[in-house]
């Protein structure tokens, strides 16, 4: 290369530099008007739906970072069965609240009235939960369930909801979530699936899935 040549490309790599330094300062203006405009602090309710893998551990990521930052958390298991729990045998260590449905999936129950019941129980826990003031977050997982099956009635899950401690955050995860809830709610994010490994006969591994 001759020294034109060099003088070129130099400035053909500024251009390019200075280019991305404009895109990227827009870029920025934007998120620091957000983050101006955004100066409310309040409870948030979040909710993790859709079919696909990763709601509930989304929702336990949730609640192990608040714990991280010393805050005081709760969770209310719904659906799961009496399995090995990873988060739980991790969470619980470190002064978290658990309340565990315990039937099982209710394809395997079959009992309606029993799930019906243990749903009642496992709904009476989350109530407490969201009357306490010094629970700074609650992690309701797989709740979407027991509002779609009519096991608890949805005006008593948005009842508990719009009255809870003001600052108190509050984590719904589950498929299909009623339609008022997420209306209700502050984030909502759905996960869809593009692969999952079940469908391909592989089974489900402990400290993997659960």
């Amino acid at each position: 290369m001759n020294d034109k040549t060099d003088t070129q490309a130099k400035t053909t790599d500024q251009i390019k530099a200075e280019r991305h330094k404009a895109r990227q300062q827009k870029v920025k203006d934007a998120v620091d008007a957000k983050i101006a405009k955004a100066q409310r602090e309040k409870g948030v309710l979040l909710v993790l739906t859709g079919n696909g893998k990763g709601k509930s551990t989304g929702g336990f990521g949730n609640i192990t970072r608040a714990v991280g930052h010393g805050k005081k958390a709760a969770v209310v298991q719904f659906i799961k069965g009496n399995w090995p729990c990873g988060e739980r045998a991790v969470l619980e260590k470190v002064g978290v609240e658990f309340h565990v449905m315990g039937t099982g999936f209710t394809w395997e129950t079959q009992d309606k009235e029993k799930d019906t019941l243990a749903a009642l129980s496992a709904w009476e826990a989350a109530e407490a939960l969201l009357k306490d003031e010094t629970i700074d977050i609650i992690l309701l997982d797989e709740l979407t369930y027991m509002v779609s099956y009519h096991y608890i009635e949805l005006e008593r899950v948005l009842d508990a909801l719009n009255n809870r401690p003001p600052m108190q955050h509050v984590i719904i995860t589950g498929r299909a979530c009623h339609r008022a809830i997420i209306e209700l709610a502050d984030t909502v994010s759905e996960v869809q699936p593009i692969k999952h490994a079940f469908d391909a006969g592989v089974k489900a591994q402990i400290g993997f899935d659960y």
